[in-house]
Formats: structure tokens, C-alpha cells, sequence
């Protein structure tokens, strides 16, 4: 399930309006918002530790951006790494494959003002060895939003989010079913390498609580 055909997205964090252009025709995935996303953003913005008592927020510490480092895996159009951008990861940088820089680089120019600047991307191949060490890990917060949907790619992605995830970061994932094949090898894989959690459906923003989509919290595991 694609969001929406139509050719812009809006997405609005706290005050922040984003436009998010997408083109449905192209052969690439990467030129499309997917939900899981907005799912992202919304989420983390409705437990945003800066807005939300303390008392009440139990996601006060994972979602504590300041001063952190951050990277998107296949970012795609660049919404959640833009929506996070707004909501305090202000280090961050954006990758995915050279077919989809233009548009991610259009989204990022049209959205330059919302943003006060341009953020960092680069060029990522999951099984690229040199590429990954170029990103300078580790980094406090690993985001990806509809990533597993190719068999093929889903060993060098959770490779990849292990060798760029600090040791006491976070993957951030915001996930869909896209193909049974992919969604089987993967969660066949991720406890091989990580804690997980499932954030539950009910702590989802409520206007963003899509029933297929869902937000998982990976942490490495730990050497005993």
C-alpha cells in the first residue's frame, strides 16, 4: 500500500509544514513516501520528550534527540529523517541509492525553508563495505521506514544496521508487510542481532495508527 497517488505528501511536525513530492510513475520504490514514515514522525512527535510531561511520556529517554547522531537507511523521499530533523536530530544524514538522489535532493531543496537548511546526504549501498565506514559510525539512532521488501537486500540491512548502530543506540524501524519471502528471512535474522520491541499500536499517533503499519526498537545485543 502506497500512502497516496497523489503527487505531493504534507506532513506537519508541531508547527513545521513539510511538502514532500513523490513520483508514483518512476521505477524506483525510493521515489514514493511509503506510510510507515509518516507513521515514524508522527509517533515520535506525539512522545516528544520537549513537549510531553515527563510523568506521562514513557519513551521520555529513547526519543531524547539532542546532541545525537542519526542515520536514515533508504530515506527514499526524506521524510522521516526530515521529521525527526524538526523534532531534534539535528545531526543526521540521509542515504539510499544513487537512482534516488535527484528526488531526494529536490525534497530536501523544496523543504530547505521549514528546514533553515540543507541536511546531509550520502550515497549507500547496504553491502558496500567502504561506503559504510565512510558514514563515520556509530550512530545513536539508526532510522529506516518500509526497507524489507526485497529477499535479496535483507541480510546486508540488518548487517548494515549493526555495524552502523552504537552500541547503546537504537534502530528505529517503522515497518510493513511488503513481500512474505522478505518479512520471513527477516525476522528470522533480527534476533540473531538484536533486542526487539514493538511499540504498542495503541501508543501510535492516532491519526497515524495505520492497522498494517507498525514501529519496532531495536537494541544491539549485548556480549555475555
Amino acid at each position: 500500500m502506497k500512502f497516496t497517488k497523489s503527487p505531493e505528501i504534507e506532513l506537519s511536525v508541531h508547527d513545521t509544514r513539510l511538502s514532500i513530492q513523490q513520483d508514483n510513475a518512476s521505477m524506483h520504490v525510493g521515489t514514493s513516501v511509503w506510510p510507515c514514515s509518516l507513521v515514524l514522525v508522527k509517533f515520535a512527535e506525539r512522545w516528544d520528550p520537549l513537549r510531553c510531561a515527563a510523568a506521562d511520556n514513557p519513551y521520555k529517554d529513547l526519543l531524547s534527540f539532542t546532541g545525537k547522531r542519526g542515520i536514515e537507511l533508504g530515506t527514499g523521499c526524506g521524510a522521516a529523517a526530515m521529521g525527526l530533523y524538526l523534532l531534534g536530530l539535528h545531526d543526521v544524514v540521509l542515504t539510499d541509492i544513487a537512482p534516488v538522489m535527484p528526488a531526494l535532493k529536490h525534497n530536501l531543496k523544496r523543504n530547505k525553508a521549514a528546514l533553515k537548511k540543507t541536511l546531509k546526504t550520502a550515497q549507500l549501498y547496504w553491502g558496500n563495505e567502504d561506503q559504510l565506514k565512510s558514514m563515520k559510525p556509530p550512530f545513536d539512532f539508526v532510522i529506516a521506514a518500509d526497507v524489507v521488501y526485497l529477499e535479496e537486500t535483507v541480510a546486508p540491512l540488518i548487517k548494515a544496521m549493526d555495524y552502523l548502530v552504537a552500541e547503546n543506540g537504537v534502530v528505529l524501524l517503522g515497518y510493513q508487510l511488503r513481500s512474505p519471502e522478505a518479512d520471513e528471512m527477516f525476522w528470522q535474522m533480527c534476533p540473531d542481532f538484536f533486542d526487539v520491541e514493538k511499540i504498542p499500536h495503541e501508543h501510535l499517533h492516532p491519526d497515524y495508527a495505520y492497522e498494517e503499519s507498525d514501529i519496532y526498537v531495536f537494541r544491539k545485543k549485548k556480549n555475555t
